[in-house]
């Protein structure tokens, strides 16, 4: 029996997923809308195959990967995101994801994905594997590489315009957490205001 879990907030992506993944021959599909419910759904069905949008509230998807395999080390985790930033991508597999996958990208680009992890395969498409790798030959540092995934969420809610109090709304946080967090991007990016750190935002396509 093929057991997988979906980790996403937002419920119509569960329903995509979940007719791709019976179509792939999955029998039990469990679904989490939040990162606590992931963990428990983890610990009590112990799925084989982890479907898991980096957009999560709370700990955020790349901080759930680590829990989740301290749980089922032998799981596969595909990573499907709206997030097509190379350093995503890089730091999704340095923690132990074994795909990533584009939610603009096609049904039989999943179900390839899919495939590719149940037989033990890593799953990039050709595209994230060329930037990937044009990374780590020396291409120029991304800018934003040394902001952590919390510092990447607050600066693309920033480039759309949200104050801090809807930052930390959004990201169910205090507004003194918003307000560090932002500090701290300010101070890594080099910016000397929220108007600098919009257009980095705007420009890094975070807004999209």
């Amino acid at each position: 029996m093929k057991s997988a879990l979906v980790i996403d907030d937002h419920p119509v992506a569960h329903l995509g997923c979940r007719q791709l993944l019976t179509e792939a021959g999955y029998d039990t599909i469990h679904e989490a809308l939040t990162d606590t419910g992931a963990l428990k759904l983890a610990d009590a069905h112990s799925p084989s195959l982890i479907v898991l949008d980096l957009g999560m509230p709370g700990l955020g998807g790349l901080n759930l990967i680590e829990p989740l395999l301290r749980r089922l080390p032998d799981a596969r985790i595909l990573i499907f995101s709206m997030n097509e930033q190379t350093v995503f991508v890089s730091k999704a597999l340095e923690t132990g994801a074994t795909g990533y996958l584009s939610k603009n990208s096609a049904p039989e680009d999943f179900l390839a994905a899919v495939e590719a992890l149940e037989q033990g395969r890593l799953y990039l498409s050709h595209e994230m594997a060329l930037a990937v790798a044009s990374k780590g030959i020396g291409g120029r540092a991304d800018p934003l590489s040394t902001l952590t995934e919390r510092e990447h969420q607050v600066l693309r809610l920033i480039g759309q315009g949200q104050d801090l109090q809807s930052i930390a709304d959004a990201l169910r946080v205090s507004y003194k957490t918003a307000a560090n967090t932002s500090s701290n991007v300010r101070k890594k990016l080099g910016a000397s205001s929220t108007t600098d750190l919009i257009r980095m935002a705007i420009e890094a396509g975070l807004t999209r």
